[in-house]
């Protein structure tokens, strides 16, 4: 076909043609009945009909698309679907006549019709966000489709189509005289130009065979998995499929996925990596893969251009319109030097530049030894408190070393904590790709290798076939263009004679490229092979060691008990914290939204200085006389009720319950303890055994001993007895169990549980619960445990502990947790004549339970939750993260309820707000995904469905509300 009848083609509207005119056609033609919707198309018309039993789609196409393609496109959906593929296709539906290509005439005009079968499944189009198993998954189906037709043959596969990328060049250019938009046309063509220029010396080693050419997130369908997440497993729409390039089918692949893609061109490498393992690509045609992404981003971008200007009304194109755009800013955002070695690195191709070769070091009179590095990482002792947060930090720490030695320089592939960016969405680019270095003023520096001098300002470039060193601080008197040799003097260090001056110093491999000086985390390591260390150059080392995170892990996982969890799969090695935040060893700023350990937030100043100057003094254990012990446990009984004015100080909340118990069995000189199903109160023995979570214990159900008597939940969400006058129905429950103990004969030692319902997403309790059940214990001589640990201390905000919020006070108090602000620290307070009555099994003592350091870190706590108000800080900006949770609710069915009050929430999501059935799944996966932005949450309840919301008490509305968007974009855009 020649370029212009391809052209004229290309720029034919929608055939001319109505629901009413499809529906006539199905009944007539193929006996099919049913209700109709048109389904989107660029220049095809679509139509769905169901049929009741079965769903069908007929396709009309305009009668300049020649037979034998069609014939073509049916062809190779029997050839795929006998080629025993785990994807499905659509089967052809012959009409009455048994025909399956039929010439229609409508409104005058000829059209061809076919009726196909419809695949059910999800397109993921409107899906903003895909997981990278998704991502994968599409690479996967095309080398799988790929595969499969590799050896089909049909005549109609020869066909000059505009999409074909073997003719991206002539096609756009003609495309683009539709762009009307002068600006975005240049861009266009100026990205096609490079594209082109990058293909041409690749196209004669490019495959080509038969390619479906159009597998993308509108014609594939999916299924869920088992993480819940949609898997494309069936692929429609054939009408692109011609003889072409083979890598050109996971360039559009690619293409497609870059609206998804969230700005990050590095997002399709799963895509990539999975198509290679299926159906292998060579070198070259992985080097071709980039430029015919761009390529085929340019097109789409140009092509719906002129289709608006052809077919104004066409909701298809206009949907797709703002897709395109973001595919072709994403493509053409990204060096093509990056991205090919980025996509060879995913291929499994082993990344090898030549070898750089240095003739002479850049700085002469400068030997190793003078060299000071500075330590800028995460974990830098330099950097205390928030300084990481002054924008001159680094220089600062580098003249201040090289005030100290003469001369000090930064390191390269150190990735920087003064980089960091709190309450961000995306990781910053915090690696180096440089150094700096601070050095007396007028030391010269030579042509490591031979170059020309490239001038920018102030800016100098000596360039050479394979690397360019890109220099800042050097007084250089040669003009541009200048060629030097290796060892030719280029200039001094400028700055005052005397005087200490800054050199910058970068290599890079692209003499194409003037390449940035930090790089995103999840781009190092391809981007160090772009911009290799200066050190071989220099003849000093000034690499950063490299971390150590996958290895640590190793090693944790060796010797470190498996039972001991970690949170996440592939978990960040956090490092440090600040207030609400922590930061991993690559620079990565996350908000804690689930320590509840870190009362106070993390670092704080005033903490950290009393614990330092106590340890400086004294630790021991309680057994010895010293004010803090008698401090503290004054302090703690004053926080109590009256008459709770005895304290126990422990070493953790699981020992906190675990004498507890003791406590009501010494008292009562009974065994009998009532507790809560889905409860969790430790890991000790004693306090493992009242605790009930199926989520924590799998077993919990059926491995409680004789003395535990679990009761139902008072889940007023989700349990037996439901909303307002749920109270009746529970209390009723713990009656019933009390009267069954009584009737065996046995004592009662006493009942516990949270004061809310903590394990379950903080749920309150039914409304008077404790005030009528404690009364029935101590009817029975039984005591009444308040397990605070979780949510107790002020978290509530409205209320210093929970059972405040009952209008009860108990007979025991466990706090823990947040009391010690990670120190490990727990307390009971009773009444002395309760904690008298252990003295009958003999004395009670906690090997570091109120040490010196152990009370005064407590009493420090309490003085800052003090001076900063932290309490009521919970209460308002608690509230106000409810209120922005709750507004959420109101939008998406997925979230069932919001729990919890102050700094203690539990949003709990539901697949079916009727039934209440646990989005477990889904929650797993949210959490993931608030993972890469930025955000650290855990599911809890039995069910694993509920967001256990439990941050420092530090928390600010600014926070809280980064916290919200993001969890609203991730129910927005999917997980």
């Amino acid at each position: 076909m020649a370029d212009s009848a391809l052209f004229q083609r290309a720029e034919l509207p929608r055939p001319n043609f109505s629901e009413a005119d499809a529906t006539r056609i199905l009944s007539d033609i193929y006996g099919f009945n049913g209700p109709i919707r048109e389904l989107g198309s660029q220049q095809d018309r679509n139509y769905l009909i169901d049929t009741g039993p079965e769903r069908f789609v007929l396709k009309i196409c305009r009668a300049e698309y020649a037979g034998d393609e069609l014939e073509a496109q049916n062809e190779a959906m029997r050839h795929l679907a006998q080629c025993g593929l785990d994807l499905r296709v659509p089967e052809l539906i012959p009409a009455l006549t048994g025909e399956e290509i039929l010439s229609v005439e409508v409104n005058g005009e000829d059209y061809r019709a076919r009726v196909l079968t419809y695949l059910d499944g999800e397109p993921l189009t409107r899906h903003k966000h895909l997981a990278p198993e998704v991502v994968a998954a599409f690479g996967d189906v095309a080398a799988s489709v790929a595969l499969g037709l590799r050896d089909f043959s049909h005549p109609g596969l020869d066909r000059d189509l505009q999409w074909d990328l073997r003719r991206a060049g002539p096609v756009a250019l003609h495309l683009l005289k539709s762009v009307t938009d002068h600006q975005r046309r240049d861009q266009i063509a100026k990205a096609m130009i490079l594209a082109v220029k990058h293909i041409q010396p690749l196209a004669a080693s490019l495959r080509i065979q038969p390619i479906h050419h159009d597998i993308t997130d509108d014609n594939v369908v999916t299924r869920r998995n088992a993480n819940g997440r949609l898997i494309p497993d069936g692929v429609i729409d054939f009408g692109d499929i011609l003889n072409g390039w083979l890598v050109a089918d996971l360039a559009v692949t690619c293409t497609a996925l870059l609206h998804h893609a969230d700005g990050d061109p590095f997002y399709i490498l799963p895509a990539v990596t999975a198509f290679q393992e299926r159906y292998p690509l060579t070198k070259e045609e992985l080097m071709a893969l980039w430029p015919l992404i761009v390529a085929r981003s340019g097109v789409l971008v140009a092509s719906t251009e002129q289709q608006l200007a052809i077919d104004p009304d066409n909701d298809y194109v206009i949907g797709n319109a703002a897709h395109e755009r973001e595919m072709f800013e994403v493509a053409t955002s990204a060096p093509f030097s990056l991205m090919e070695t980025a996509i060879l690195k995913a291929a499994g191709f082993e990344l090898t530049g030549p070898e750089l070769v240095f003739a002479h070091p850049l700085l002469p009179g400068i030997t190793p030894d003078q060299m000071r590095l500075t330590d800028l990482s995460v974990t830098s002792p330099d950097l205390v408190r928030d300084n990481w947060a002054d924008q001159e930090i680094d220089w600062k720490l580098l003249a201040r070393a090289a005030a100290e030695t003469g001369i000090a320089s930064t390191r390269y592939g150190e990735y920087r904590l003064s980089y960091t960016r709190t309450l961000s969405a995306t990781a910053p680019a915090t690696f180096a790709l440089h150094i700096d270095i601070c050095l007396p003023a007028a030391t010269e520096a030579v042509a490591p290798f031979d170059a020309t001098i490239i001038r920018d300002g102030h800016h100098l470039i000596l360039s050479s076939q394979n690397v360019s060193l890109h220099l800042d601080g050097i007084d250089c008197a040669l003009d541009d263009g200048t060629a030097v040799n290796a060892g030719d003097s280029i200039g001094v260090v400028a700055g005052a004679e005397g005087g200490i001056g800054g050199l910058r110093i970068q290599l890079c491999r692209d003499p194409d490229l003037v390449p940035p000086l930090f790089a995103k985390p999840h781009q190092s390591d391809v981007w160090r092979k772009i911009c290799p260390s200066p050190s071989l150059m220099l003849g000093v080392g000034v690499d950063a060691p490299d971390l150590q995170s996958e290895t640590l892990l190793v090693r944790r996982q060796k010797s470190f008990a498996k039972p001991q969890k970690n949170y996440y799969a592939e978990p960040p090695q956090i490092e440090r914290g600040w207030k609400e935040h922590m930061f991993d060893v690559k620079g990565r700023s996350y908000l804690d939204m689930v320590n509840n350990v870190t009362i106070l937030g993390h670092g704080h100043p005033k903490l950290a200085a009393a614990a330092g100057r106590q340890w400086s003094m004294l630790n021991t254990n309680s057994r010895f006389h010293y004010a803090a012990v008698a401090e503290f446990s004054d302090r703690l009984a004053a926080l109590a009720p009256d008459g709770l004015d005895t304290v126990f100080l422990v070493n953790s909340g699981s020992e906190a319950v675990d004498l507890a118990l003791r406590l009501a069995w010494a008292y009562s000189g009974h065994r009998n303890i009532v507790s809560l199903l889905e409860a969790y109160h430790g890991w000790t023995v004693a306090s493992d055994a009242v605790s009930t979570s199926i989520a924590d214990n799998p077993r919990a159900l059926e491995t409680r001993p004789g003395w535990v008597h679990p009761v139902l939940s008072p889940n007023t969400y989700r349990g037996k007895f439901r909303g307002e006058n749920a109270t009746e129905g529970y209390v009723t429950a713990v009656e019933e169990k009390l009267a069954e103990i009584g009737e065996s004969g046995q004592g009662l030692a006493g009942f516990i549980a949270e004061s809310v319902y903590g394990n379950a997403g903080g749920i309150p309790l039914p409304a008077g619960y404790l005030r009528q059940v404690y009364a029935s214990i101590r009817e029975r001589g039984g005591l009444c445990i308040a397990d605070e640990v979780q949510v107790g201390y002020g978290r509530l905000g409205h209320h210093f502990w929970g059972f405040e919020q009952q209008g009860v006070v108990p007979d025991i108090i466990t706090t823990a947790k947040g009391m010690g602000n990670g120190q490990p620290l727990g307390a009971v307070i009773t009444r002395r004549e309760i904690a008298d009555s252990l003295e009958k099994e003999g004395y009670f003592f906690s090997s570091s339970g109120g040490s010196p350091v152990s009370c005064v870190v407590g009493m420090t706590v309490l003085d800052i939750m003090a001076d900063e108000k932290l309490q009521q800080n919970a209460r308002d900006v608690g509230d106000h993260l409810k209120r922005r949770l709750e507004a959420l609710g109101q939008r998406f069915p997925l979230v069932g309820a919001v729990h919890g009050m102050g700094l203690y929430l539990g949003l709990e999501f539901v697949r079916d707000r009727e039934t209440l059935e646990p989005a477990t799944d889904e929650t797993a996966n949210i959490c993931d995904r608030l993972l890469n932005l930025g955000v650290i949450m855990q599911p809890t309840g039995d069910h694993l469905n509920v967001l256990k919301i439990k941050p420092p008490l530090c928390l600010t509305a600014e926070s809280a509300d980064f916290f919200a968007d993001m969890l609203e974009k991730v129910l927005s855009e999917g997980w």
